[in-house]
């Protein structure tokens, strides 16, 4: 299930949920002030597949490339 964040648009509280999709935004309250006017905010993707750890700030080398 993804995890959307979400800011209370009565006190501005930015809180994240788990929620599937079927359930979309339906009946979501913050949980700070109870306010049940909440928007969806964008956030940010993150994977821990293909990230570049070298500290040349360049990309991991695969071995040759397909014109060597």
């Amino acid at each position: 299930m993804p995890i959307y964040e979400y800011r209370c648009d009565t006190c501005g509280h930015t809180f994240e949920m788990i929620r599937s999709v079927s359930e979309g935004d339906q009946g979501l309250n913050c949980p700070i002030c109870k306010g049940p006017k909440v928007s969806r905010l964008m956030s940010v993707f993150s994977s821990s597949q293909g990230q570049n750890t070298s500290s040349s700030g360049t990309a991991p080398s695969c071995g040759p490339g397909p014109f060597t």
